[in-house]
């Protein structure tokens, strides 16, 4: 498995998956997660660790991330800690 399929399994498992297989999630939200799936599908591992850093403090993300909070569905803040210890400096640097 590459470090890009080891991080976008993760998000799928943690985040995407769940709010992509809801029959209840509104389609704008399932929308948004598939354009950020496709986003982050075309970078490298590295550049995907980035992206997850940077969504949390863009306003678009910050806006997206409350719709997801309301909706009760998991967001990258609720997995950042986990994410911090799997997806770190170690682990890009052994790419």
């Amino acid at each position: 498995m590459t470090k890009e399929e080891e991080l976008m399994r993760f998000l799928h498992e943690r985040i995407f998956d769940p709010i992509l297989s809801s029959e209840t999630v509104p389609a704008n939200i399932k929308s948004g997660v598939n354009l950020t799936i496709g986003r982050m599908s075309r970078l490298t591992a590295e550049k995907m660790v980035q992206y997850f850093w940077s969504a949390l403090a863009q306003d678009n993300s910050i806006a997206f991330s409350r719709k997801l909070e309301v909706e009760g569905l998991t967001r990258f803040e609720d997995v950042m800690e986990e994410f911090r210890d799997i997806f770190n400096d170690e682990w890009i640097r052994s790419i």
